[in-house]
């Protein structure tokens, strides 16, 4: 057992499983970024902490190390670790910060647009009502954005 989703690994996902950004599926090496990202921002790799060597994290995790790799690469290339030849690849201070920053602006570019539009069509809800839900589980401060419903902004566009 590996401990990722079978989503994780070409042609294994069931429909609902597949990670879809803008209809294209995402390559296995981001998939594992995108899952180390979120054990660095969730802290299970604070700064300063050595991540796991890329043979390692390939046999937990049931990949190809070239795969894995590239995966390292691309936080390598972005500034988030440094490496120390012979020894290992350790989490910069901030990274924490710039992950969850670029992964919020990619959750908002990326995400948002198909999950709003998914709404929109399929559930009638009103966005104070989700916003009001997320405040109540603690996820997020009311700030008063002015959130109206989809009712309310189709009578807006002369929509019924």
């Amino acid at each position: 057992m590996t401990g990722l989703p079978d989503s994780l690994y070409y042609g294994t996902a069931t429909p609902d499983e597949h990670y879809v950004v803008n209809g294209a599926s995402r390559p296995v090496y981001l998939k594992l970024r995108d899952q180390i990202a979120a054990a660095i921002i969730d802290g299970k790799y604070s700064e300063g902490a050595m991540l796991p060597s890329v043979r390692a994290f390939a046999i937990a995790q049931g990949a190809n190390p070239l795969t894995v790799a590239k995966a390292y690469q691309a936080f390598q290339d972005e500034g988030l670790v440094r490496v120390q030849r012979g020894v290992g690849m350790y989490v910069v201070p901030g990274a924490a910060n710039a992950l969850r920053t670029s992964e919020r602006a990619a959750f908002l570019s990326d995400e948002w647009p198909d999950i709003a539009r998914r709404i929109e069509r399929v559930a009638d809800v009103f966005f104070d009502e989700i916003a009001q839900r997320l405040a109540d589980d603690g996820r997020v401060e009311l700030r008063g954005f002015g959130a109206f419903s989809t009712r309310e902004r189709d009578s807006r566009r002369g929509r019924n």
